[in-house]
């Protein structure tokens, strides 16, 4: 299967096409693809889907896609690297646990988000903003990042989150989704108020996680929050006091036994 490798940390594309150009491919990067006008099916990790005019997809670096065009299709895309998410060109990215949520979060909405009318507006001028600034990017950088996190911000609360129980399936990416986006506060992710949150006993949630994925709740949290701490200290642009502050950390210290626990 072909890759495709990105080594610029952001490159925004507007395109118009009658026939798709590309296989089915992964990437290196992160693309937030914007359906302007037009219709037809999108291919992605083996299932097939229709798309229209208006739909927002967000596709991470592992995920196998194409599109099949049946009506021309305005595409825009937002393509970034983590290198842009956690500080390119050696700032620091404010906000940027809102879009670490949603990519984290990518299992609840592969079929692209469903806005409302109001919100679909929104986008849509969005969109229609970072094209106008591609032309000089650098210069807009961080005008850029501030409509990249509003469309983090939109799309976050028209995603299909689930908090009573329900079918196991959507259970569980309910729970992910809590995870995701509690990370950074540890007090929301002790099981009694985790419990309290899915309107079950706290002795339920810790084995009905544990059945299903085969990790104890508390291994799960360890280990998610360690890879998101690794990454930004590979990032070069977090001090350890940032990165407790982050996440809720008592000191620099508290950040070493983390990365020291979940080795």
């Amino acid at each position: 299967m072909k890759r495709y490798h990105q080594y610029e940390p952001l490159i925004i594309a507007d395109f118009t096409a009658n026939i798709w150009q590309h296989p089915l491919h992964k990437h290196n990067h992160y693309e937030l693809i914007y359906i302007r006008t037009g219709k037809g099916m999108h291919v992605i990790n083996g299932v097939t889907l229709p798309y229209e005019s208006g739909n927002v997809f967000l596709i991470g670096p592992e995920e196998a896609h194409s599109f099949e065009i049946k009506e021309q299709t305005h595409f825009i895309y937002l393509k970034f690297t983590d290198q842009y998410m956690h500080g390119a060109g050696g700032q620091i990215r404010d906000g940027v646990q809102h879009l670490e949520y949603l990519i984290k979060s990518r299992e609840t909405h592969y079929a692209g988000f469903k806005l409302s009318a109001q919100d679909s507006r929104i986008v849509d001028m969005i969109f229609n903003l970072v094209v106008g600034l591609r032309a000089d990017s650098f210069t807009n950088d961080q005008i850029i990042w501030m409509q990249v996190l509003s469309l983090a911000a939109i799309l976050q609360r028209n995603m299909p989150e689930l908090k009573p129980v329900g079918p196991r399936g959507r259970d569980m990416q309910a729970i992910f989704c809590y995870i995701h986006k509690n990370i950074y506060y540890p007090n929301l992710l002790k099981a009694p108020i985790m419990a309290g949150h899915f309107n079950v006993s706290q002795d339920y949630i810790g084995p009905y996680f544990k059945r299903n994925t085969g990790l104890t709740l508390r291994q799960y949290i360890s280990d998610y929050r360690y890879s998101m701490i690794r990454q930004r200290i590979a990032g070069g642009n977090y001090s350890l006091k940032q990165i407790a502050n982050d996440f809720g950390l008592t000191d620099e210290s508290h950040v070493s036994k983390v990365l020291r626990t979940s080795k």
